[in-house]
């Protein structure tokens, strides 16, 4: 648990750093771009984002799961990653790009369309090295893969953006910046170079892929849950309404980042564990402390959402207060799909959350349809947060089918849950100590 609770801190603190970077390369965003541009980038972003979760095939996941266990070798698994790679990159450019032109109301501009798809290759190739920390349990080098690209997205922002006013193009001149940096740094540090060979194991490629995709699809069916509302907007609405959206989603989709502190570990100890159900009693008791903590957050997000909108993003952006607000309840109650869902997928089962999305995605189409043209953006925002009350709850009972659990074992809180906060304060206190 001593190990656990390190791993969990460091997690912590880069979750925080990509928290800090990203929020503030959002709010010059705003503030200098104006809802409509907002909603422009919104729109150009959704599909690369939806293709950056399929187009990595689920290789990080299946690659954390095939060295977790000691199946393949690195040397093995990495050959095996570079023509992935090429081959995903390739094709996932090529049908988003597609996409953008040919379906959207902003396909027009050829440069656009091209900045926003120039991030997924090094994006693609940033994910698939971080399976392979994960699978060596290397956390710190795992969290650097996630923050450092946020710190040189920043930074371009604020000099592209902020200071030469190159607007939506430094935008995302600086989204393609910060993955493309990390890229180069890993291509050297993992040696990836020495082992891209013409030689292929098609056996390794089939069984990574063979598990990895099912991983993908999974990651395409949640993210679309995600995202559909942005492409519906766009539709059905107009650039206004798709703005003051993204950035009410935006800010409640930050409460995930106190779960997300445990995914990764979740995911990474799950794939190399020895006894599954103990393993998934402990997990049970860190939602319960983590549900508890995300519900005191949305409180306190939900009476300052006023001020924390018109602060960030200002009075431009106030229609995003009911964007937040309202999809505060869903983001709360996703918290059990979100952390009990990387125990499975550990285990090698990332179909089960198929069962729960699925029927989340199609009841977040309909009501989508139904409620965005008299509601616009706060018809999205409802439709968004009924879809995440339904896969959260729905995965609950399918997690204790699958673990063999109970609901209220999972769900009810016992003395010893508390211990892990002891633990972690102690933790903390020690860290400080030593800093001094």
């Amino acid at each position: 648990m001593n190990r656990f609770i390190k791993d969990l801190l460091s997690v912590g603190f880069s979750k925080i750093l990509m928290i800090l970077f990203g929020l503030t390369s959002s709010v010059i965003a705003a503030r200098t771009l104006g809802p409509e541009i907002n909603g422009t980038i919104a729109t150009l972003l959704v599909y690369p984002s939806l293709f950056i979760s399929f187009g990595s095939l689920g290789i990080r996941q299946s690659t954390t799961y095939f060295l977790g266990k000691g199946i393949y070798s690195e040397d093995q698994t990495k050959n095996a990653i570079s023509k992935i790679w090429l081959l995903s990159s390739s094709f996932s450019i090529i049908i988003c790009y597609l996409l953008i032109r040919y379906t959207t109301n902003i396909g027009n501009s050829m440069w656009l369309v091209i900045l926003a798809v120039l991030p997924i290759p090094f994006s693609l190739f940033n994910t698939y090295n971080s399976g392979i920390f994960l699978g060596k349990n290397q956390i710190n080098n795992f969290n650097k893969i996630n923050w450092i690209p946020t710190l040189i997205s920043f930074l371009i922002v604020v000099i592209l953006v902020l200071w030469l006013d190159f607007g939506i193009s430094g935008y995302l001149l600086a989204l393609f910046g910060g993955p493309c940096f990390i890229s180069i740094v890993l291509l050297y540090k993992t040696n990836f170079i020495k082992l891209v060979s013409f030689k292929t194991n098609l056996e390794i490629i089939k069984k990574m892929l063979g598990l990895g995709l099912i991983y993908a699809l999974a990651l395409l069916v949640n993210n679309l849950n995600y995202r559909i509302d942005i492409i519906l907007l766009d539709k059905i609405s107009n650039v206004y309404q798709t703005g003051i959206y993204s950035k009410g989603v935006a800010l409640s989709e930050y409460l995930w980042q106190i779960p997300a502190v445990l995914y990764t570990l979740v995911f990474a100890r799950s794939s190399t564990s020895k006894n599954d159900n103990a393993f998934s009693l402990k997990i049970c008791q860190l939602l319960r402390l983590v549900f508890l903590i995300t519900i005191f957050c949305a409180l306190i997000l939900y009476i300052l959402a006023e001020f924390i909108v018109v602060s960030l993003f200002g009075v431009e952006f106030y229609d995003s207060v009911y964007i937040f607000r309202i999809i505060l309840p869903g983001a709360v109650i996703f918290v059990f799909f979100g952390v009990l869902n990387m125990d499975l997928a550990g285990k090698g089962k990332p179909w089960v959350s198929l069962k729960a999305m699925v029927p989340a995605l199609i009841i977040n189409v309909i009501l989508n349809l139904l409620l965005i043209p008299e509601h616009a953006a706060n018809g999205a925002a409802l439709a968004s947060t009924i879809s995440y009350s339904f896969s959260g709850i729905l995965f609950l009972f399918m997690y204790s089918k699958e673990t063999q659990i109970s609901v209220l074992d999972i769900i009810l809180f016992k003395r010893s849950d508390f211990k892990i906060i002891s633990q972690l304060l102690k933790k903390i206190k020690v860290r400080n100590e030593s800093i001094r």
